[in-house]
C-alpha cells in the first residue's frame, strides 16, 4: 500500500511574494495500515486525524524491532509509536487513546511545541 499523504492541519510560508509553501504534520506510524483493530495503536489516531479533516503526511516506520524506529527516537527520545511530529520539529507521544480523544477534542494544537513523550 503506497504511503499516504494529505495536507490540511498545516502552516503557509510565504518563500516569496508569489511563492507558498505548506509544512504539514506528520503521523509517525506502523506500517500495519491495513489493520484497524484494537491490536494496532496507531489506528485510532489516525482515524481521529482522518474524522476531523486534518491533513498530514503518514510516515511508516518500522514494525519490530523497535530497535530500528531510529528516526522515531531521534525525534521523540523514544521508540514507541504512533508520534505527531509538527511543522516545527516538536513531537507529540501520549498512548493511542489520549491522543485520539486530543485530536478529537480539538485540542491537537495545544500540544504543537509541548515535546511530549511517554
Amino acid at each position: 500500500m503506497a504511503s499516504r499523504r494529505v495536507f490540511s492541519e498545516s502552516i503557509r510560508l510565504v518563500a516569496s511574494p508569489r511563492q507558498e509553501i505548506d509544512l504539514p504534520i506528520k503521523l509517525h506510524r506502523c506500517p500495519l495500515t491495513f489493520i484497524h483493530s484494537g491490536i494496532d495503536h496507531c489506528y485510532p489516531v489516525q482515524k481521529a486525524l482522518d474524522e476531523q479533516g486534518i491533513d498530514y503526511e503518514l510516515v511508516k516506520e518500522p514494525a519490530l524491532p523497535r530497535s530500528r524506529r531510529k528516526d522515531v527516537e531521534r525525534l521523540s527520545g523514544q521508540r514507541l509509536l504512533p508520534v505527531i511530529e509538527f511543522e516545527d520539529g516538536t513531537v507529540y507521544r501520549e498512548q493511542s487513546a489520549d491522543m485520539a480523544a486530543t485530536i478529537r477534542t480539538g485540542q491537537l494544537d495545544s500540544k504543537r511545541g509541548a515535546q511530549t513523550s511517554s
